[in-house]
């Protein structure tokens, strides 16, 4: 049976800053799926939103309004450390394997990145790339892309790898001049960001969200830069969640309501998102895809989490509620846990009970307190063209729990195992040597009967009669459809002429009408008249010839 868990953390209120409350304000392991129950819980925290990271083996808190991180072992159950920078911390995000030691991101009031090796304790800062403070921060599925927003209303996209590269760039290099910088940002919003998404795709096509207080969510292609599109919402939102399935995209209000942004609402042909024909034109969802609490449980919403297959959107509130909402029904489902105070972070875990599971490769059973980069690089003999060697006192702490991937991937298959092995392995000559002699003893058991290869060919006449039968059909409609052109097209040009024969015969009539009236005015005298009269006489005449003229 599959079990799903989340994890949600809470901020102590200032009036409650002395009571005695304050014991019991934490972090909560909950389970969602079988049954909604309170697992575990760890004290002394209180975290502001997007201020909470999880990994298999450990929980990272940083703490409101301070510029400490508190670390919780959950192999242990208990407050393993206290880890203080020289800023206050106002966001958080954990690069890597969520079964590995990965990387720790934080995002700074002074606007700079922090990265933090958890297994060996090396730290690397950036440049102060935000003007403000960095409010959220967000990891890509393929682990080489952090994207982090501010309340200076930019986005910045930075690669991981070249961050954590012990290697810097050299001075010749236009690409990236300065070191520790950010690779893109993006500038489309005009107030500060609330939340950053990635969506789950490992390709190129990947795109991420972003919503802030302009009342705008914008669709990014990070690698580009570009604008995919833009929602126009009708409040400010306060946090984001995608759909397991990349379908739809969540944003929760100040109201406790929850607005979603169905991406395949528009009928396309390519990608909704990426297609061209529907970028320059913002979106603003109607009010029956918002979703409203009950009057009576109305509270803002910090955050919000899909369940694994979908089915179901958590939200935390002010009020201390963990609401539970149906995507299918479109509304309000139940409350699944009060924590009495204000819910700010709310993380699902990937389920556990599938059938034999991986076993991870490392496991991190202490983290390694942060050391400054410069400790590292001390004496590390870098040279002026950016290549350095890894440190001698570069270790890794943690404890290797299965065999390493080396020299070929755990999940090789047979056909790769053939191709690469000096002959096909005997057990694969034995399996087809198996099938053919299982083959032959079919088509030899009954002589009378007819064999695969002459049902296949008697398929195939069948076919091929079947085909011949639609050619020929095909080619009687054209046939039909050229005849039925050239007949219409007949008929246009007889009515052509006909109209073209009375339009000249009513300018003849018109003459001559003219004609008489002068000769009877008596403008027309001698030979004018008698010209007039002739013409008269010939109009019969030149009526019913006019056809043979024309033709």
């Amino acid at each position: 049976m599959l079990t799903e868990t989340f994890v949600a953390s809470t901020r102590s209120l200032e009036r409650q800053a002395q009571a005695t409350a304050v014991k019991d304000i934490g972090i909560h392991l909950h389970h969602y799926q079988p049954i909604p129950s309170l697992t575990t819980s760890f004290k002394k925290s209180s975290t502001r939103p997007n201020c909470l990271a999880v990994s298999a083996t450990h929980i990272f808190a940083a703490q409101a309004d301070k510029s400490v991180i508190h670390v919780y072992s959950r192999e242990r159950g208990n407050q393993e450390a206290v880890v203080p920078f020289q800023e206050k911390i106002t966001c958080l995000a954990h690069a890597g394997r969520y079964d590995g030691a990965g990387t720790l991101v934080l995002g700074t009031q002074g606007g700079r990145l922090i990265l933090w090796e958890l297994a060996t304790g090396r730290q690397i800062s950036t440049i102060q790339s935000h003007l403000q403070a960095v409010t959220c921060l967000a990891v890509d599925p393929t682990f080489n892309f952090i994207l982090s927003g501010s309340s200076d209303s930019n986005l910045h996209v930075w690669s991981l790898p070249s961050l954590l590269s012990f290697s810097q760039p050299s001075p010749n290099d236009t690409i990236q001049p300065l070191p520790f910088s950010p690779s893109r940002t993006l500038t489309n919003h005009r107030a500060a960001i609330n939340a950053v998404l990635f969506g789950h795709s490992g390709s190129k096509a990947n795109f991420a969200i972003s919503a802030a207080n302009d009342q705008t969510c914008i669709i990014w292609d990070y690698i580009n830069g570009t604008v995919l599109h833009t929602y126009l919402l009708s409040n400010n939102p306060h946090c984001l969640a995608l759909d397991p399935a990349d379908r739809a995209a969540y944003a929760g209000f100040e109201d406790g309501s929850i607005q979603i942004l169905d991406f395949y609402k528009k009928n396309s042909v390519f990608h909704p998102l990426h297609d061209a024909d529907q970028r320059s034109a913002p979106t603003q969802p109607t009010p029956s895809d918002r979703w409203h609490l009950h009057s009576d449980i109305v509270s803002p919403a910090y955050c919000l989490q899909v369940s694994y297959d979908g089915t179901a959107l958590l939200s935390g509130h002010e009020n201390g509620k963990v609401q539970c909402w149906n995507p299918a029904t479109r509304g309000f489902n139940n409350q699944i846990a009060d924590l009495t105070l204000p819910v700010t972070n709310l993380l699902m875990l990937p389920p556990t009970g599938f059938p034999n599971p991986q076993t991870p490769y490392l496991k991190l059973h202490n983290v390694v307190k942060p050391r400054y980069e410069s400790s590292f690089n001390a004496g590390n003999g870098m040279s002026n063209n950016g290549t350095s060697t890894i440190p001698i006192n570069y270790t890794i702490n943690a404890q290797f729990l299965s065999t390493l991937p080396l020299p070929a991937p755990a999940g090789i298959s047979d056909l790769d195992t053939a191709l690469t092995h000096p002959s096909f392995p005997t057990s694969m000559l034995e399996e087809g040597i198996a099938e053919l002699a299982s083959l032959n003893n079919v088509t030899s058991s009954d002589p009378d009967e007819p064999s695969e290869l002459d049902t296949l060919r008697t398929q195939n006449a069948d076919l091929k009669v079947q085909l011949d039968d639609a050619l020929r059909r095909q080619r009687d409609a054209i046939a039909e459809v050229l005849q039925f052109d050239r007949e219409r097209v007949r008929r246009g040009e007889e009515e052509s002429l006909k109209r073209a024969r009375k339009k000249r015969r009513r300018i003849r009539r018109t003459e001559m009408e003219e004609r008489r009236r002068k000769v009877v005015m008596g403008e027309l005298v001698g030979d004018g008249a008698k010209e007039a009269e002739g013409a008269v006489e010939d109009e019969g005449l030149s009526s019913d010839t006019d056809e043979m003229s024309t033709d």
